[in-house]
This record gives structure tokens, sequence and C-alpha cells, in this order.
């Protein structure tokens, strides 16, 4: 999947601005950004849910088409179902409504996909009564329904719990195994980190980061030191200290165990020692603004 100088305009507002997004086969990858940041726009251009107003969209081997969009499972926003009838009525319905679902495998696509997102005992309940987590494991179900070799998914740990957001992590892990792409869009930067391969960053309907996630992962060329005596190691250390900040001296050296000889040596106890690396959190804030949410005087 790829787009080329993808732009969406409501009026004045330029939801969208010369987006070159690539997802490549195999990948886990990760949408992030503020509210408002244009994240849902371009995964609904990419499904063919909204037209843009200018730029190419390519998917899977070529543009949005209804070949290319029945070999795609897709959960954007929240997933609207019939409340009185039962999760798999609502999912025989939707199954027969699109392109790519034989008849006669329905029965045991919709028994093998409630399995997967752990809904195969709630048959009879209607949906009116599931929680929002349910809502959002019978809409993965959907997602799962025709066993996508593509899987576009927004907020999919939406209402879940701890316990819930880890069972769809896993699952996630075990369709990209079996050969699935993933692109997650998501605000939860840690979800991401443990289930992404690559992420991209938007703000303001703009890309403003597009890499492989462990580039941001990568040493930053301090070593932290934690001691209950910061301020006598920085003395000790003079200039290599880069900050200290409460227990934790920030060093700038490359053998972490000539400075803890150096720390012991001159009597400052270590408690520990870890190379500082960079945080996906703190790469994602450093190029985006505030969400559309915040209001100023």
């Amino acid at each position: 999947m790829r787009t080329h100088a993808l732009c969406k305009r409501y009026g004045r507002v330029h939801a969208v601005t010369d987006l070159d997004l690539e997802v490549r086969e195999g990948d886990r990858f990760g949408l992030l950004g503020p509210n408002g940041s244009g994240k849902t726009t371009t995964v609904r251009m990419l499904l063919g849910l909204v037209l843009p107003t200018s730029g190419e969209v390519e998917l899977l081997d070529g543009p949005v088409r209804k070949q290319a969009l029945a070999r795609i499972g897709a959960l954007v926003e929240g997933p609207a179902f019939y409340g009185h009838l039962s999760g798999r009525a609502n999912l025989r319905l939707f199954d027969a409504a699109g392109p790519g679902g034989p008849g006669r495998t329905r029965r045991r696509r919709i028994g093998e996909a409630l399995e997967q997102v752990g809904l195969s005992g709630v048959d009879r309940r209607p949906v009116k009564a599931y929680s929002l987590g349910m809502r959002q494991r019978l809409g993965l179900a959907g997602a799962l329904l025709r066993r996508p070799l593509l899987l576009v998914l927004d907020e999919p740990t939406n209402g879940l719990d701890p316990q819930g957001i880890r069972e769809v992590r896993e699952l996630l892990l075990q369709l990209n195994r079996e050969g699935t792409t993933v692109l997650l869009s998501s605000h939860l930067l840690s979800e991401v980190e443990a289930l992404c391969t690559r992420i991209a960053v938007m703000d303001r309907g703009r890309m403003v980061l597009q890499d492989d996630l462990a580039a941001f992962r990568e040493p930053t060329g301090l070593i932290e030191v934690r001691t209950p005596l910061p301020q006598r190691a920085a003395s000790v250390l003079g200039a290599s200290v880069a900050a200290v900040d409460g227990e934790v001296v920030s060093v700038r050296s490359g053998d972490p165990a000539a400075l803890n000889a150096a720390l012991v040596e001159a009597g400052v106890p270590v408690v520990g020692l870890a190379q500082q690396r960079r945080s996906l959190e703190a790469a994602v804030l450093a190029v985006t603004g505030e969400g559309s949410d915040v209001l100023r005087r």
C-alpha cells in the first residue's frame, strides 16, 4: 500500500496534505499523531470510504477497486451493528453484504472469527447488551471474516481492558506471522512500540516522520547512572555529565565499565547503569503540536 501526494480538503480545511505513505508487505505499521492530525481521514481514503481531493492511492497491487477491497479487513472508528441481533447474526449480514465471502463457508468463517476475538460464548446475547470492549472485539471479528491480506485498524483496542489489549496484540502478531500486513492507527504509544515494526507520524494533515521503529530506539550516546548521591557523582565525573534528574545522572561516555569503576573508586554507590535510548514518546512529541481538542484563549 502506498500513496502519492494524497490530499483531502473540506472547503478551506486541509485535512490531509501531500501525503506520501508506504506500507510494505509484511509490515506491522503504526500510524500516529494527535487528535485532528488527519489519521482517520487518511485511513478512510485508503479504503475508498472518502474520495481524495487529489493524489493517488495504490492498494495491494493497484488502485482502489472492489477486487482489492475484498482482500482487506478493516475496523474504522466505532463499529456499528444492529443492536437487537446477536453478534453472530450481525456477522452473517455483514458477510453476505460484501464481495469475497462465499456463502458455503460463511458459518465456519464466522465461528473462527468469533473464536479468534474471544466472543464464541456470546452467540445469543444481543449486541445492545455488549460492553464497549465486546463491540470492539466484534468489529475486529468482522474485519477477519475473509482472511485479509491487509488489515486496517483504527484504534482497535478502544474500550478494552489490559487483558483484552494483550489478547488483541497477540492475535495481530499471529496474523502477521501468517502473512497478513497490519496497518494500525492508535494513540497508545506503548501498544505501537510493542506491536509495530514501522511507524509514520502525522501532524496537522502532513507526514512529519516515517521510519522503522528500531531507528527510534537507537542509543543517544549517553549512559544513565542511578545513584543515591547524584550530586557527588556529578562532581566526580565533571564535564562529561550532561544532566542530573533526581537520582539519575546522564553521562557522555562510551565505556560503561570504566565509568562504573571511577564512581566506585570515589566511594559513590551505583544502583544502576544503562545505555540511554530514545523513546517513541519523545520522538513523537518532538515533531507534533497540540491536538485539535485543545482550546486556548
